[in-house]
């Protein structure tokens, strides 16, 4: 008797792969950039969206759809900043996938430069799935320790920039951003690296002005 093996791993990426460009190519036709933003539980990524919509408003115009396993606390956080946001509940699942984010597009406005897509926090699942983004932000903070992207070299990989946050917290802990960094680029070499207090603001500025960099680049595309 033969016996037929099927991979149903590949399968649920192919698929998700073609969700994520169809996303990827919708946002494009309408000039925004997609940002998706891992991290670990409590690295800080709602925190520094509300210092970037500070930092955006009257300049430029964000959304952020939400991932959480329950709870619509960080949607409500980002909507008391006067920003659209969504929440998306995963039940129990540890990732985002792009047939989840498709459902919610309809509802982002046309009319903005911005789509943040604040993912679960987990650094294993998320990387591995595509969400149409045209850029992969990993967050990692100082009190998680220095040594997580060679632990998790998949989420340190698929990643266009590496964000060390809390710097606040540096003088405190036993974490060397310079070891956490040359750690990364070992990993990914030309990775882009900010380091960021959102509480305090520092490094804010600089990581919206990468933002905006991208913007004009996927506009000028088009053009």
């Amino acid at each position: 008797m033969t016996t037929k093996t099927i991979s149903v791993l590949q399968d649920l990426l192919a698929t998700n792969k073609q969700a994520a460009a169809a996303i990827r190519q919708e946002l494009s036709s309408r000039g925004i950039l997609c940002i998706n933003l891992l991290s670990s539980p409590g690295s800080g990524k709602t925190t520094l969206l509300e210092s970037l919509a500070d930092r955006l408003r009257g300049r430029y115009r964000m959304a952020v759809i939400e991932g959480d396993i329950e709870t619509e606390r960080d949607a409500e956080r980002i909507r008391a900043k006067g920003i659209p946001a969504w929440q998306i509940t995963t039940g129990g699942a540890c990732h985002l996938e792009a047939r989840m984010i498709g459902r919610v597009l309809s509802h982002v406005p046309a009319a903005i430069d911005f789509l943040f897509i604040e993912n679960v926090g987990n650094l294993v699942c998320p990387a591995s799935y595509d969400l149409g983004e045209d850029l992969r932000c990993v967050l990692l903070s100082s009190p998680e320790g220095d040594d997580k992207p060679a632990k998790y070299p998949q989420a340190f990989l698929s990643a266009d920039c590496l964000i060390l946050t809390k710097a606040d917290l540096v003088p405190y802990l036993p974490f060397d951003p310079a070891k956490a960094a040359a750690e990364a680029l070992s990993i990914k070499p030309g990775l882009r690296i900010f380091t960021v207090s959102a509480l305090r603001g520092d490094g804010v500025d600089e990581l919206a002005a990468y933002f905006a960099e991208a913007l004009e680049r996927l506009r000028s595309a088009r053009a």
